[in-house]
């Protein structure tokens, strides 16, 4: 191969790239495979298939990396939301506290004044039964 037609090798895979850019996926592969590896239409095809691999996985990071983002802001939102249920669950749980004191107190309340009511019927009693 003389120079000439090695320069010109590069120029035809170009111009067979750019006829590539609007076959399909398969197409361009059936094409490749059906060409001699070195080849122009092998090295056009395999430049195209390069190409479009390279535009997908580029694609596929950029969506990738807004699924991170939304998924950090997430994570960001779900970290307020448990702390702010830790600190409801410890306000409730005070509640709690306090509502079994208060339980308390009003339990002592109830068995003193079921005591001074029993005192009085008996003082009652005693006072009804002692007149006669």
């Amino acid at each position: 191969m003389n120079t000439l037609e090695q320069n010109r090798s590069p120029d035809k895979a170009h111009a067979l790239v750019q006829l590539l850019r609007s076959r399909s996926y398969e197409e361009i592969r059936q094409r490749m495979y059906d060409s001699p590896p070195g080849s122009a239409w092998w090295t056009a095809c395999k430049t195209e298939l390069d190409i479009r691999n390279g535009e997908q996985m580029a694609a596929a990071l950029l969506a990738t990396s807004r699924v991170l983002e939304r998924m950090k802001v997430s994570t960001e939102q779900l970290e307020r939301l448990a702390e702010t249920l830790a600190q409801e669950t410890s306000l409730v749980a005070d509640q709690l506290s306090d509502s079994k004191r208060a339980g308390r107190r009003l339990e002592i309340a109830i068995y003193s004044i079921i005591g001074v009511s029993m005192v009085q019927l008996f003082f009652l009693v005693f006072a009804a039964f002692g007149k006669r």
